[in-house]
């Protein structure tokens, strides 16, 4: 059985991770996994995903989406964990409205894995309004569409 296998299938990867994350197109184990975005692993656009500056290593900023614990996988060939590892929760960092557009997909998730089931309809709303303070219409309602065609019809 292949490593990912014991994770998510390839298509829910897809669609739980966000556009440009290397999870989109490699492995688990192939890339390293960090707990937020940050000057150390920008965005490579010739690459298509983010990197770590000093190793190259392909790298995923949101854990909570990936199911992966923050680990130097690719880079310094730390293990995957087992599948039975819980998947880690959003950070208050996480819960923070980012300034990166490219960013507000992954916030919006991790509003939603916070909220419980009876308290979603409002925080999408809430999100929305705060989002639409911030960003152009295109790029919130881009980003809700993403979101809720899978966040929601996981739950």
């Amino acid at each position: 059985m292949a490593l990912d296998e014991l994770f998510l299938p390839p298509e829910e990867v897809q669609a739980a991770t966000c556009e440009v994350c290397p999870a989109q197109l490699l492995r688990f184990g192939a890339f390293d996994v960090v707990d937020r975005p940050g000057a150390d692993n920008r965005y490579d656009r010739d690459r298509g995903w983010r990197a770590n500056v000093v190793t190259g290593a392909p790298t995923c900023v949101h854990p909570y989406r990936v199911g992966l614990p923050p680990a130097l996988y690719a880079s310094a060939g730390v293990p995957l964990p087992p599948s039975a590892t819980p998947a880690p929760v959003p950070s208050a960092a996480d819960l923070e409205l980012p300034d990166d557009p490219t960013l507000l997909e992954a916030w919006l998730v991790a509003l939603l894995r916070c909220a419980s089931p009876e308290r979603m309809a409002s925080t999408l709303y809430e999100a929305e309004a705060i989002a639409s303070q911030r960003f152009g219409s295109r790029d919130v309602v881009a980003a809700m569409r993403r979101v809720m065609s899978h966040e929601l019809a996981g739950r």
